[in-house]
């Protein structure tokens, strides 16, 4: 009879591993989320202008841009949790300067504490979920995870804009450390029990991570990218998609307070609605991208998100914001399991994480310029011309998506070798 329960008995959709990691990734991005939205304002509250907000996200990328792809390798080099560990140290460190930077040029400081995190968190995060999860069931593994994870926006975005209008920014930030440092705590202890637990095992030691491994994981990374295949279009997709919305992604708290004339408290809820709407249907995404492909869930996700900001810019009754908010929601939804999946089934095991930290930075070099090159189209001709151009962009690129992201109909068939090839994010897992 036990032996019958056990052949019956099914494995849990999450590991322990998993659930105990997802657990430390809510709690520090509840305080993400609380500062995501308003650190624009923050930005301004400190002294700078418009103009000045653009070049502050600017410089604010080129830590990324530095720690990005090195987080992702080291993640493949070291071992998932163990990058997890080393970036959180760098988040606390970045939190603490958030608290106490006297002006608005300090935060790069804690800008570049912040990007390590999210560089050697968010790939590691996103690697260890498809190791962790069957290529049967990855997609319905990643929505369950970034659904449970959006709890995030619902709890941090609305207390972040209360605290931060009854008692400041400084204390919102101080808050936000301290939700950082707990979660920190948690992947240190969870660090040293799969240490420990390796060398008691006597598992077969990982590759060292040298310039030569770095070298030789770039160069097979490099070989995808060129090879014209599904890594090529998702590489150029995805850097259109980084150029353009890095003109914007920092503009939307200013566009709401100073031209909608919106609280923070408000923006805050704005968050949590998209958050609530993206919970619901993210573990609906997950399954629509088993079942029918990814590339379905993103070309529907991005119709999605370019609908719900284009009612942003056209409307101006409260009600209407949150139902802008939530079809952004809906959208990201459908298009985040999709993604993530679709990269671990075209990535090898051993360079996801490198892959993984290579599309989070994707053309940075060339959306560096991006957040100045909004702020000055907002200045001289309107705050709503730079939010139409990721709009058109993101028209042009859906066939693209559609004829280009198909997997081979052997991998749609079914499990097969996988072609040789995401705490701070607001949207995904990032640290």
């Amino acid at each position: 009879m036990q032996e019958r329960y056990l052949m019956f008995k099914k494995a849990p959709v999450l590991t322990r591993t998993l659930v105990i990691l997802l657990f430390s990734m809510i709690l520090a991005n509840i305080g993400g989320n609380m500062w995501g939205p308003l650190l624009p304002l923050y930005v301004q509250d400190l002294g700078a202008d418009v103009a000045q907000v653009g070049v502050f996200f600017t410089l604010s990328m080129i830590a990324p841009l530095l720690f990005q792809i090195l987080g992702g390798w080291l993640s493949d080099a070291i071992g998932r949790v163990q990058a997890i560990a080393i970036g959180s140290l760098a988040g606390t460190a970045g939190y603490i300067m958030f608290a106490v930077a006297p002006s608005w040029g300090w935060l790069l400081l804690a800008m570049v504490g912040l990007s390590m995190a999210s560089s050697f968190v968010g790939p590691s995060f996103q690697a260890l979920v498809a190791e962790e999860s069957s290529e049967e069931n990855r997609g319905r593994v990643f929505g369950i995870v970034q659904g449970a994870f959006l709890i995030v926006g619902v709890i941090g975005a609305p207390l972040g804009g209360l605290i931060a209008d009854k008692h400041g920014f400084r204390m919102m930030f101080i808050v936000a450390a301290f939700l950082y440092g707990m979660a920190t705590l948690v992947r240190l202890l969870m660090a040293r029990r799969i240490r420990q637990a390796e060398q008691k095992e006597s598992t077969a030691p990982r590759e060292k991570p040298t310039f030569a491994h770095l070298k030789k994981s770039l160069l097979a990374i490099f070989g995808l990218i060129t090879a014209g295949g599904i890594v090529t279009w998702i590489f150029i997709s995805d850097g259109v998609g980084d150029v353009t919305f890095s003109m914007v992604g920092n503009l939307f708290p200013l566009f709401m307070n100073n031209i909608k004339g919106l609280s923070m408290t408000q923006i805050g809820i704005l968050g949590s609605a998209a958050s609530v709407a993206a919970m619901v249907f993210m573990a609906l995404g997950g399954m629509l991208s088993d079942k029918y492909g990814e590339r379905l869930g993103i070309v529907l996700g991005n119709l999605l998100v370019g609908s719900a900001i284009f009612m942003m810019l056209n409307v101006s009754e409260f009600p209407l914001f949150i139902a802008a908010w939530a079809l952004l929601g809906i959208g990201q939804a459908l298009v985040g399991p999709a993604y993530n999946s679709l990269i671990s089934k075209v990535v090898p095991q051993n360079l996801r994480g490198t892959a993984f930290g290579l599309f989070s930075t994707s053309l940075g070099l060339i959306s560096l310029p991006s957040p100045y090159i909004g702020a000055a189209l907002w200045q001289k001709f309107g705050p709503r011309l730079p939010f139409y151009i990721p709009l058109a962009t993101m028209m042009v690129m859906l066939p693209v998506i559609w004829f280009k992201f198909r997997l081979p109909k052997a991998a749609d068939a079914g499990p097969a070798p996988v072609v040789p090839v995401v705490d701070e994010p607001q949207a995904t897992p990032a640290d």
